[in-house]
This record gives C-alpha cells, structure tokens and sequence, in this order.
C-alpha cells in the first residue's frame, strides 16, 4: 500500500543522522552514517538510501523524485555548510561591500565593546575585518532616517565600483546603504547595475536579509549572507540533482523553508543542525510533562546548550557565528568545543587540557582506528570501559587496545595513573560542558537548578551523571535514540520566516503601525504561499525600550485590529518584561517615555508533528544482558543493559552501563535511571 514518509538528516562533524516517519503507520525508524566531510553531500545520500532500505528494502541507488512505493518522500535536512564556512573564515576572499559615500569605514569602526571586558582592552587586538579596505567602495546618495531622499543615487559611481569589482575578480558582494531599512529604493538601484554591470556576480542586499537599523550590524550581517550564498547554492543544487527532487532545510529561527527558498537567504541556516536539536528535545521535554528543560547536545565536535522555557526554546538576534555579529532570529544557543572527538592536550605549563580542537570525523579518536594518534574523550571512556568496544550496534568496532596504549602514553607525560588520567579528562570536558549551561542560565537571570537536562546527541548522556553533580540539577532526561534527536527534531518543526522594519517612535500612530504590520504579513502570506501552504498562522511581535537606552526587548503583541488599546496593551508587556528581566520599570513614571523600535511578524506554516507513542510497562526485574570491567570510582565488574530490552518503569541503579545503536548511558555509583512512558530515562542522584 502507497504510504508517506518525511525524512530528517542531520549532518554532524561525525555522524549523518537520520530519521523516518511513515506517516501512514506512525511507525518511527532511526539510523545513523558516517559523515563525510570532504564532501557532506555524500554522507547525506548514504543516510537517506540506509533509512529508506531499513523501511521498506526499496533503499539501493533509486531516484527519489521516480514513482515508487511512496506517494509522498518529505525530506528536511540540518546543514553545517554555511557555519563551517563561516567557523573557518572560508569565502571571505573574494567578498565586496558597498556602502554610502562617507561611511567606507563603517567596518574597522565597528562597536566599542570589548570581549571579556574592558581588563582585557590592553591585551585585545581587533581581528580582521570581514572585508579589507581595498575591497569597499562607496557611492553617492542619500536618503534619511524616515526614507526621504536627501541626495540622489549616483549612477556613474555605483558603475565604476560594479566595473571595479568585475575587474578584479570580487564575486560576492554585499551591498548596505545608511537608513535603507526605512527605504530600500537606492540598494535595488545599486543591484540593477550590478546585475547589468557584473552579471557572474551574487548580491546581498541589508533591506532584503535584515531590514532594521544599527549599520554596522547590518552590514555584517549581509557580508555573511553574501560570504556564504555561493557554496550554499552548489550545496543545494547538488543534493538536488542527486536526490531527483526538492526538500526542505531548517533555518536558525526554528522553522525550515524550501531549499529552493534558502539559497536566497542562507544565512538563515546559520544554527540549522543545532536549532532543530533544540526542537527535538523540547517536544520530548514537554510530552514528557517537562515545560522547562536545558538541552545539551553533545556531538563529535562541540556541544551546544539551549533552554526551554514555556515549551519553547528562547530566542535572540543578538548571536553570533564564529568572530562575526549576526543579527538574525535564532534560537539560543551556545556552544563550546567540548565533543566525543575534543583533543586531550598539555599546555606549556604541563596541565591537562581538553578542546576545543577536535579529531573530528577524520580520522577521529584513536580507537578508530583510522591513523588518529592524539587522545580524545571518546578514547578516555573507552578506556574506562563506560562504553562498549564497537559504535552503532557493531557496524563500526573499536581499537581498545589502541586507545588503552594512548591514555597511558599521555598519563606517563603528565606522571598520572592512566584510571586519573581518562577520569580528568572526562573531568575537564564535563566542567567546559556545565561552563555552557551556565552562560546560558546564570548569565541569563535563570536558576540551573530549576530546570531538567534532556540530554542527547551521540555523547550528551555520557557526561549525564557528571553534570547534575556539578550544577546541582533535578535530573538528566536522556530520549529513546539521543544520537538522532536532532535529525527527528527536523519533523516537528512549522515553515517560518520572519520580517521585520525598524519604526522608531514615541508616540506612533496606530495607523502607522498597522499599515506596518500590514504589509510585513503581506510578504509572510507570498512566501507562503510559494511554499504551498493554504493555512497560515501569524505571529506579531515588537522591540521597545525606555527613551535613552540603547537596546530594546522584544514582546509578543496581540493580533486584531491596532488601535490605541492595542498599542496600550504591547507597552504594558514591555513594562512587565523589562521589571522581569533587569528588575525594575517606569509604568508610572511619565519622565521615562516608551519608545517603539522595531516591528517583526513571523509568517509560520503549521505542519502535523509526528506523535510519540507510549511503551508498554515492564512488571519484572530488568535483565543485564552481560558484564564488563567499568571504571568509575575504582574498576568493578559492571552490569550492561539493552535500551531496547527496558519497558516503561523498568529501574536500573547505578553502577550500570546502559547501551543502544547510537549512543551509551553510564550510571555512575548513587544514581537512579527510571524509565518513563514514552521510553526517556529520567536520571537522578540518589545522594
């Protein structure tokens, strides 16, 4: 019988993942490839044909867009290509930027502020600019903060700096006027001449990619889109050719847009893979009954750390990728370079460090057995024994013996026992872990302790233990499959794009506003409508701040008609926000004016996310399927569980090692794993 399935493909440093829905059955099949990072597009194809033969044995070397036993093949993929290229200051070389006449420093000017604060402004050297000096030309006109054209446009200019670029081989440009949030007339005219003047030439314009004001923000920010569209669109008609079909890639905001959308607007898909982990696990989180949760996903590479707060992951657009500014909506997340693949290394002082570098995919840990020669955390639990001698249920087995000879050369260096050495090293990567969750907590105004860790990704549970020692939390949620939470969470995920125009106010005129608001869901209904869907859902919200302040806060404003009461009603949220968020605010003080800033609509598609069903429930004793030698406190004959063999309420009591194809739980000595309904592992300290 014909059936429809939606694929998800998350592709990590490590490992492909990937995951199907028939949407017919309900059935839910997960599987994992290795990566293949000279070229992703192949670990992409591996992982799509592994999961369609685990479905229905029809998965060998097939056109996907040929009839079939399908009538329907929905694929979303989470891609890492735009932030590679960004993390590894790639396709900056041959980037060009246009901007207005008097502002060509505009990019060396940049901000005032200073990392890690102003004790480190002695020792701080400004990094390179996105874009040399030698590669920015200016051009003539003008228009003000309300769009009004001051001077005009000049044409011969904006010709001589296409001719200019065309000449010497400059072949992304981006292009940021002053005030063309407020009227873009002047950047449409500038890429008329380029598309005349310098037609092999791809252009980025700030009104189309961040139409709000702060230039140097919005200059960055279209330089990157600009940076990365090429290798996005090479990326994207490859997979397309070689799929026969079109699919669908998660955007950094939370929602996913046709890929034939987002190589007009890649850096959207800036936090793809990340993102849609951050989404997998707050439906988990919440059929769980959790409306609150941290999620740490731990990968080969890094680990990135969200929270969810009201069922939903916080957002900003005050992120950043790698050394540049990006001031886009994303979801919150930081990540740091603390993965199974982090390099265990000594400093010049003799200490044990561990990260951010990593061994990646290739050739990996030592027990790869694939010529890495450096230790790795990965290496450090095999050692220990805290994972079992193969990954991915035996289809790629282990170098014990490999990783054993490398702990204990790297512990004779340090003059440490090899059982101190892999401990530390598990030690330090933990602490770069919870170092995460505490910038995304603490420095965030939240309370660690409120809130579970749903922890997943190929190493998130391996840690799980360690880190509700140290940051004192409730409990560690570890979903059925962790390794492939991401690539599910592609298939909960709304199409969603977000709009938004700079309206700087005191007292704004609820005509202007709604004539605002009115034409940003025009634009979200055409997208839309491209997209194919006939319902759509709006989603209004605004950026206010007290008269003098520099940064605003963003609240969710009503939908219906905008009238005085509507405005009173959006100037009332930002009261409450900003009393809860810096703990004071000037509802009843007419000296401190309400000031509008910013209006952003977000256009959403509602899609039907995929249900989870309930296990049944195990009355009996779980039964070990065999022991090992584990090293937690001291060595120990261990007892291993099967995930597959646990039913809902089956207890486990640490010490205990629980494994399944893409990922291992250790239960340290003093800790509790209870199986819920829906098959998560609810880890708690019993001390």
């Amino acid at each position: 019988m014909p059936s429809s399935v939606r694929i998800g493909v998350d592709t990590g440093g490590t490992f492909t993942d990937v995951v199907l829905v028939d949407e017919e059955t309900g059935q839910i099949i997960t599987t994992k490839t290795p990566s293949t990072p000279a070229n992703p597009a192949d670990g992409f194809m591996a992982a799509v044909h592994k999961v369609l033969e685990a479905h229905d044995g029809t998965g060998g070397d097939v056109d996907l867009g040929a009839p079939r036993v399908f009538t329907t093949v929905a694929i979303v993929h989470g891609t890492t290509v735009a932030t590679n290229q960004l993390l590894e200051d790639r396709g900056t070389a041959d980037l060009g930027f246009v901007t207005t006449e008097g502002f060509e420093l505009i990019l060396e000017i940049a901000r005032q502020s200073v990392p890690d604060g102003y004790g480190n402004s002695y020792f701080w050297v400004k990094p390179p600019r996105i874009v040399p000096a030698h590669r920015v030309k200016a051009v003539g006109g003008r228009v003000d903060h309300l769009g009004r054209e001051v001077r005009p446009f000049d044409e011969t200019q904006a010709v001589e700096a296409a001719r200019w670029f065309r000449d010497n081989g400059v072949t992304a440009i981006g292009v940021c006027f002053l005030h063309s949030y407020a009227n873009p007339e002047h950047e449409r005219r500038m890429r008329e001449v380029l598309t005349r003047e310098h037609p092999d030439a791809v252009v980025s314009l700030s009104s189309d990619v961040l139409r709000e004001y702060r230039e140097y923000e919005r200059s960055v920010t279209t330089l990157v889109d600009a940076a990365v569209k090429p290798i996005m669109r090479r990326y994207i008609a490859n997979l397309s050719q070689r799929l026969g079909r079109g699919f669908s890639v998660m955007k950094s905001n939370g929602g996913i847009l046709s890929a034939s959308e987002v190589v007009h607007q890649p850096i959207t898909t800036v936090l793809s893979g990340p993102a849609a982990g951050a989404l997998g696990a707050a439906l988990i989180a919440g059929v769980g009954g959790h409306s609150g949760a941290i999620t740490l996903d731990g990968g080969g590479t890094s680990t990135d750390v969200a929270v969810i707060v009201d069922g939903e992951p916080s957002l900003t657009t005050e992120g950043t990728i790698g050394r540049y500014p990006c001031k886009i909506p994303m979801i919150d997340i930081v990540t740091v370079g603390a993965g199974g693949g982090s390099i265990a290394w000594i400093s010049p002082e003799g200490t044990l460090k561990v990260g951010p570098r990593s061994a990646g995919a290739d050739p990996g840990p030592i027990c790869y057995g694939k010529g890495g020669t450096e230790v790795t955390v990965t290496d450090a639990h095999v050692y220990l024994g805290r994972v079992p001698p193969h990954l991915l249920g035996g289809e790629i087995p282990l170098d014990v013996a490999a990783a054993r000879a490398g702990i204990e050369a790297l512990a004779g260096k340090l003059g440490l026992t090899p059982e101190r050495c892999a401990t530390g090293i598990l030690e330090i990567s933990a602490f770069n872990q919870s170092n995460a969750i505490r910038q995304i907590t603490v420095k965030r105004g939240l309370d660690v302790r409120d809130f579970p860790m749903v922890a997943f990704g190929g190493s998130g549970p391996l840690l799980a233990c360690s880190l509700i020692d140290i940051l004192g939390l409730r409990a560690a949620i570890v979903p059925p499959d962790p390794g492939n939470v991401s690539a599910f969470g592609l298939l909960t995920v709304d199409v969603k794009n977000d709009y938004v125009r700079t309206h700087v106010s005191r007292d704004p005129s609820p005509d202007a506003l709604g004539e605002i608001f009115t034409e940003l869901e025009a634009e979200a209904a055409a997208a839309l409508d491209r997209e194919g869907f006939a319902d759509h859902v709006y989603a209004r919200s605004a950026d206010l701040r007290y008269f003098g302040q520099a940064y605003e806060v963003r609240v969710a404003a009503p939908d219906g008609p905008v009238d005085e009461a509507w405005a009173a009603a959006v100037a009332e949220r930002f009261h409450a926000e900003h009393e809860r968020l810096y703990g004071y605010g000037y509802r009843d003080d007419p000296r401190h004016a309400v000031e509008w800033v910013n209006l952003r609509v977000s256009g959403i598609g509602p899609i039907t996310r995929p249900a989870i069903a309930r296990r049944p429930r195990q009355e009996d004793e779980p039964s070990p399927v065999c022991t090992r030698d584990v090293y937690y406190e001291q060595w120990g004959r261990t007892v291993v569980y099967r995930r597959t063999g646990l039913g809902a309420g089956a207890v486990v009591r640490g010490p205990a090692v629980i494994e399944e194809y893409g990922s291992t739980l250790p239960v340290h000595p003093g800790f509790t794993a209870t199986m819920d309904d829906y098959g998560n592992l609810l880890v708690v300290s019993d001390r």
